[in-house]
């Protein structure tokens, strides 16, 4: 590891800034990992889009479909593709605690920056703040990589902005996707953000969170290589003019993408959304391929209409 236990949160402070996206892992026709068509995928969005670190084998990853050495084969493509170029981190989340510390030691094995562990689901919800609490605490003991916290509806809960001010506390707890309503993320800021960098998901509000709450780093979904292009680096642009401080022009930008965002959002299909931005993926010229059972592929009406609002969205390819 490039840090200690012990300074985890500094390292961070220093490296985890930018842009980072949730990486689509492709799938050949018989549905085996298309290990090539990754590597390919990583290097254009590093050296064509300018992206600043990678969220390995989360739910964009399609974790759920992957055997526990699948998803630890997931992390060393990453580490190998990434080249010190850009930074990892990898998704650790499993229903087995085991499972869990399994793939957070291997992670830190083969070198990745960080780690990220989905708060569990809980069958009990009455009280469950000291149970996750034990829950991080037990991962953390077990390992010196820095971890990310990550609280989503699909938990069947959210963890309060009080639970994660506690959870902030743990050593080497350096930051939290917090895909929750924007009051709650604002108020952990507020909280504990001299102790864990927060942000979410959602590239909407990533611009107001630069200029209204500091933040620095955009951790993470996949619009950082789906609404760009190596001739269209709007977002790219967009948060280094923020960055820079000139908002109104970033603001300008950022707006200027609206065509794009309605084109993928009016598109996709409720249930598809992995097929939907695989095929997108491939309308980009990049390395979308299959999805794994149960989830759905697209029919041919679907993408051609998804063809055909891309096309008219004006981002452009080159």
């Amino acid at each position: 590891m490039k840090y200690t236990k012990k300074d985890a949160k500094a390292y961070s402070r220093r490296t985890m800034k930018g842009i980072w996206s949730a990486a689509l892992l492709p799938f050949t026709p018989s549905l085996a990992v298309d290990e090539e068509g990754f590597r390919r995928n990583i290097d254009h969005w590093i050296e064509g889009l300018g992206i600043d670190g990678f969220f390995i084998a989360g739910k964009q990853g399609e974790f759920f479909s992957m055997s526990v050495e699948e998803r630890k084969r997931n992390f060393e493509l990453a580490v190998e593709a990434c080249a010190g170029r850009a930074q990892t981190i990898m998704s650790c989340s499993d229903q087995n605690m085991d499972v869990v510390i399994e793939l957070a030691k291997h992670a830190q094995k083969v070198g990745a920056d960080y780690i990220v562990v989905h708060a569990p689901m809980l069958h009990f919800f009455k009280a469950q703040d000291e149970t996750l609490l034990n829950y991080y605490r037990t991962i953390s003991d077990q390992v010196d990589i820095g971890m990310a916290l990550w609280s989503h509806p699909d938990s069947g809960y959210l963890m309060s902005p009080e639970l994660c001010n506690k959870l902030a506390d743990i050593e080497n707890v350096v930051a939290i996707k917090y895909s929750v309503p924007r009051p709650m993320y604002a108020q952990l800021t507020r909280l504990a953000g001299d102790r864990i960098i927060v942000s979410t998901a959602s590239e909407e509000e990533w611009l107001d969170n630069i200029i209204e709450l500091g933040w620095r780093l955009y951790l993470c979904s996949s619009p950082p290589y789906l609404i760009q292009t190596k001739a269209d680096r709007r977002m790219r642009e967009y948060t280094d003019l923020a960055f820079a401080g000139k908002a109104e022009e970033a603001r300008r930008v950022r707006d200027s993408l609206d065509p794009v965002r309605a084109a993928l959002k009016n598109t996709r299909p409720a249930e598809k959304p992995h097929a939907h931005q695989k095929y997108w993926q491939d309308l980009l010229g990049q390395v979308g391929g299959r999805v794994r059972p149960p989830l759905l592929e697209l029919t041919d009406a679907e993408k051609k209409a998804t063809r055909e609002a891309f096309e008219a969205c004006g981002l452009k390819i080159g």
